[in-house]
């Protein structure tokens, strides 16, 4: 069976289809808005940080996370490969944003975190995207920012889950 084709016993019903095909336009625009806009480097810019995007990323995975991390768990977070990672946290390093500090479960490795600087940059940009996403949102009722919060997370954590599970189909298939 193709993975990328749903089978006869899985595949929605019409009106499933076209409630989707409905929504595809605004996934379209949302996408857009986010990458082709410049959102990122919008906020980069309002912040007054000069790095580029990859490496913002990597910032904002260490401030996501409860702690330092591993580069295989940024890259995992980020979803690239580790000497991706390495290329960005050696630059962010050289720039005083984030330090190698030692595991304590492991004195052999070595984990990352932010710097008081890359923690500042970081909550600077985190401010700036949160403003101007919250700003999009002022003049919607309570409930409806709340169902579009609850509702944006359930399909970003069930596509993840579905997608995991196609590259896991084709993995072993």
């Amino acid at each position: 069976m193709d993975p990328q084709q749903p089978d006869a016993s899985t595949a929605p019903d019409d009106g499933h289809e076209l409630e989707v095909l409905a929504v595809l336009p605004r996934l379209t625009q949302l996408g857009n808005v986010l990458n082709r806009g410049r959102l990122v480097e919008r906020a980069m810019e309002a912040a007054a940080i000069h790095v580029d995007r990859p490496a913002m990323s990597v910032l904002l995975s260490l401030h996501m996370a409860d702690g330092p991390l591993r580069i295989g768990e940024i890259a995992a977070r980020m979803q690239v490969v580790g000497p991706h990672v390495t290329r960005q946290v050696n630059e962010l390093e050289r720039r005083g944003l984030v330090v190698r500090v030692t595991d304590r479960d492991d004195q052999r490795a070595r984990l990352i975190e932010a710097t008081p600087d890359g923690a500042a940059a970081t909550g600077r940009y985190m401010r700036t995207i949160i403003g101007w996403f919250a700003d999009a949102l002022a003049d919607w009722p309570r409930q409806d920012r709340q169902d579009f919060g609850r509702l944006l997370g359930r399909f970003a954590d069930d596509l993840t889950t579905h997608l995991a599970a196609l590259d896991d189909q084709a993995a072993s298939g």
